[in-house]
């Protein structure tokens, strides 16, 4: 077979023009041996250090940390799965581009994988790999650190196309790219963003179902659905080992269901519950319903959480005093939309908008109607609480839904339709040029003249906004309204200044919208000039694609260079880089880490106890847990019981002792203080932080990794337990759910003061106590109770333990001497390796096979 070069000139230029923005974009990785500034990848490197060190150590993996919540599964935190070899296909995609820049030439490398499935000019495609790969987004997200976020974002438009190939009749091709590519889907790790995917090809399964039927053509479809649906078994079976495990760990987490029926306050919380996460939880970033304007006009409720003379600068200028326009450039923030705070807006951009509203008119086929469908649902369930009815439907009736936070997020959805559908128009108006004479379905209107009204539904706002900014925003978000007003009337005098300050504020913020609004507004135009130069043929497809391809370019280059960049600092700007740290450098050196506390604890050579930081927020604390193991952390799925802990208990000891401690240094108040904290001593905390530059309190309390009970209180529910936890002593009593009796069964307290058991081995995965005692005892050892892959034994022999207080083990210890050991052993990851490892296998093997009889196929052409 004869390879024609000339066809390969467009595929090989996009990949050259994917690898120059790139490159370019990312200039000082690539130039300057720097690094982006990633706040979550540094937590990340906190909460995994454990893990990492372990594996460096021992070449296994520990599948359980210690290091934060007082211990937790390590599925989701830093998990290898070596029997997933997708992983070597993942890394042939980036062509060895630097992690994690490498995900933006996955953005649009994708998307125009998705553009050779749907045979869309490959100039078109092009730009369409621009307008996708480029959504502010996107870029957002990295400098976030949600780096698996972006890989999982990056393979959507990929997995589309494959399964719309298999059902325009490339059945056995479209199944084996769909294996590939929801597989690697899959295998970045980020469930919501796979659960969102899926919700969009629903919405096609069921438009392609209808319009089989309609067709009379059942038959293709339920073949192509039935290709799709191995090559989909195919891609689960090779991430099995990940979707086993957190499948089983997922139960247990935040996301999981409760145990309880009272919140902290012992009031009923079922009214805010689901069968995931609570509906406050789920919902706390909601997307405004006007907020929705920045899909088109990026700046329209002031940008990010941030500064105004960060990022805008000349919009100060409308304020004359320079005293005033200082103070707001410094402590007034730019986003005045409806969320808690935001890193930057979505946009999708200006001319894609524009395209998107024009393809509502012209393309014909269902396909336009899926794009719709999926634009809209994500629309409105990224408004979360604004739209509550709609929300509360698929919070209660939705499988899934309800395990996933951040309502927002689900706009990636619109950040993949909106573009799909902008590029299926600008491809038929290529192909076919004389689509501008038609009329518009059989009206007086030709589809030029429609043309003018996409302009007006867009460009045509944008103006309204330029020359009207006031009806179309409300300059301060209800927190604001509320603070100031409380500000003026505690204090009257202040009342004139205090509006005079809001005054230059609405102004500022008014002139931020009106610049990109005009900036919409000329970009619209632009592109309205190109199509109807076009239209008349005044300018040819080389002329229109080459133009629409710089300024779709430029306009999302532009935008993401707002929160994305490595401009000098200056004025407050944050530059994105830093430079790269050594191997075995602290990524929390900046943050005054270690530092005399930590070092300080880390002197005691004792392998196993646990630290209490209260110069952090507890879930907001990576750091420690770099350094030592932590009742604090950072993790989106923690325990849940352990969540709950920390809301009816930990929370209060961290606010008494926070409070007391930042009164100075400890005395002998504070050992009166600590020993009512019965919580932290139970956990084993051994020492508190309280300021990171001073000695750590060490705590008389700590129980230690294990002990023996003289008592224990059989409770009927969780309920109960976790009330009664409050109102004993741990060293003494133990609180036991009724659930638990059976284990308890024909036990009696006999005292021996002699008895004894200590821990005399400490792994991660691993620990080994010694026990001593004259009789029969009860243990409770300072371990978080987790029953899905720990398991007990005695001498060797398999035991029993459960929960006790809540969140720790119990069990019953023979008298005599013994040596007990704790293994975490979860049979899921083994399992569900080799399950990986050879469905992975076949699918690769698959994968070439196809591809050889596709090739074949077409030399006999």
């Amino acid at each position: 077979m004869k390879i024609d070069l000339k066809q390969l000139i467009p595929h090989v230029t996009a990949l050259a023009i994917f690898l120059v923005i790139v490159i370019a974009y990312f200039k000082p990785v690539f130039f300057e041996n720097k690094q982006i500034r990633q706040g979550d990848i540094t937590n990340h490197i906190g909460m995994s250090k454990e893990i990492v060190d372990y594996r460096e150590k021992t070449g296994e993996e520990v599948l359980w940390t210690n290091s934060m919540f007082g211990g937790m599964p390590a599925f989701q935190i830093s998990v290898l799965y070596k029997g997933n070899l997708l992983q070597h296909v993942y890394k042939a995609l980036t062509l060895g581009l630097p992690h994690p820049v490498n995900i933006v030439f996955l953005y649009m490398l994708c998307f125009y994988i998705l553009m050779l499935a749907l045979k869309i000019n490959p100039w078109v495609g092009i730009i369409g790999s621009l307008a996708f790969g480029l959504s502010s987004y996107f870029f957002i997200i990295i400098e976030a650190g949600h780096n698996s976020k972006g890989q999982a974002i990056a393979f959507m438009p990929a997995v589309m196309g494959s399964v719309i190939m298999a059902y325009r009749g490339k059945f056995l091709l479209g199944a084996a790219l769909t294996a590939l590519f929801l597989g690697l889907e899959i295998y970045c790790n980020h469930l919501q963003i796979t659960y969102y995917l899926f919700m969009l090809l629903f919405i096609y399964f069921v438009a392609e179902l209808i319009v089989s039927v309609m067709n009379k053509q059942l038959k293709q479809f339920t073949k192509a659905t039935l290709y799709l649906a191995v090559g989909a078994l195919l891609a689960v079976g090779a991430n099995a080992g990940n979707l086993w495990s957190t499948y089983e760990y997922g139960k247990y987490t935040t996301r999981g269901t409760s145990d309880l029926t009272i919140n902290e306050e012992g009031k009923s919380n079922q009214a805010n519950k689901t069968s995931g996460l609570d509906r406050d939880y789920a919902t706390a970033w909601s997307y405004g319903k006007g907020e929705t304007m920045t899909l088109m006009i990026p700046d329209f409720k002031g940008g990010a959480s941030e500064p105004i003379g960060m990022n805008h600068e000349d919009a100060l200028k409308v304020v004359s005093n320079p005293d005033m326009r200082n103070y707001i450039g410094e402590n007034a923030s730019g986003y005045f939309g409806e969320q808690p705070f935001t890193s930057g807006p979505v946009y999708v951009g200006a001319i894609t908008v524009f395209l998107f509203v024009l393809g509502l008119f012209l393309v014909k086929g269902h396909l336009k109607w899926v794009l719709l469908a999926g634009t809209l649902l994500s629309i409105l369930l990224s408004w979360g609480h604004n739209y509550q009815g709609f929300t509360d439907f698929f919070l209660d009736h939705v499988p899934g839904y309800n395990k996933f936070r951040a309502v927002s997020m689900i706009l990636v959805l619109a950040e993949l339709t909106i573009p799909l559908l902008a590029v299926l128009v600008l491809d038929a108006l290529i192909k076919n040029p004389g689509i501008f004479k038609e009329k518009f379905m059989n009206t007086s209107l030709t589809n030029a003249k429609v043309m003018f009204i996409a302009f007006a539904l867009t460009g045509g706002i944008a103006a309204l906004v330029y020359l009207s900014p006031s009806s179309f925003n409300d300059y301060f978000s209800d927190e604001e309204y509320t603070g100031f007003t409380q500000q003026m009337n505690e204090s009257p005098k202040d009342a004139e200044q205090i509006k005079a300050f809001m005054d230059s504020m609405e102004a500022v913020r008014m002139a931020i919208v009106k610049a990109d609004a005009g900036r919409t507004f000329l970009f619209i135009a632009l592109a309205l000039g190109l199509l109807w130069a076009f239209s008349r043929k005044m300018i040819g497809k080389a002329v229109l694609t080459t133009s629409l391809l710089i300024l779709v370019g430029f306009d999302m280059l532009a935008v993401n260079w707002r929160y994305l960049n490595y401009k000098d600092e200056k004025g407050g700007r944050e530059n994105n880089y830093e430079k790269k740290r050594a191997k075995n450098a602290s990524p929390f050196a900046k943050f005054g880490r270690p530092g005399v506390a930590d070092n300080a604890i880390l002197e005691d050579k004792d392998p196993n106890f646990r630290v209490f930081n209260l110069t952090k927020a507890l879930d907001q604390d990576a750091g420690t847990s770099y350094f030592h193991k932590s009742l604090g952390g950072y993790h989106g799925a923690k325990l849940k019981r352990y969540q709950e802990l920390i809301d009816f208990h930990l929370g209060r000891s961290y606010y008494m002792l926070k409070q007391y401690f930042q009164k100075g240094s400890p005395d002998s108040i504070a050992d009166m203080l600590m020993a009512k904290q019965s919580i932290p001593a139970m956990l084993n905390a051994r020492y508190v932080i309280y300021d990171l530059n001073a000695p750590p309190y060490k705590n008389p309390y700590a129980m230690g990794n294990a002990w023996f009970v003289r008592d224990y209180k059989l409770v009927a529910n969780a309920d109960s337990e976790i009330v009664t936890l409050g109102k004993i002593n741990p060293t003494i009593t133990a609180v036991v759910d009724k659930k638990h009796e059976t284990k308890l069964q024909g036990f009696k307290f006999t005292a021996d003061p002699s008895a004894s058991i200590k821990l005399t081995s400490y792994k991660p995965n691993h620990l080994i106590y010694q026990s001593r005692a004259g009789s029969e005892q009860l243990a409770v050892f300072s371990e978080i109770y987790y029953p899905s892959g720990w398991n007990v034994y005695v001498d060797g022999k398999p035991s029993e333990y459960f929960g006790v207080n809540y969140v720790l083990r119990a069990m019953r210890v023979p008298a005599g001497d013994h040596t007990i050991e704790f293994k975490f052993e979860p049979k899921t990851y083994y399992a569900g390796e080799k399950i990986s490892l050879a469905c992975s296998a076949l699918l690769v093997l698959s994968l070439i096979g196809i591809g050889y009889m596709e090739f074949k196929r077409k030399q006999a052409a």
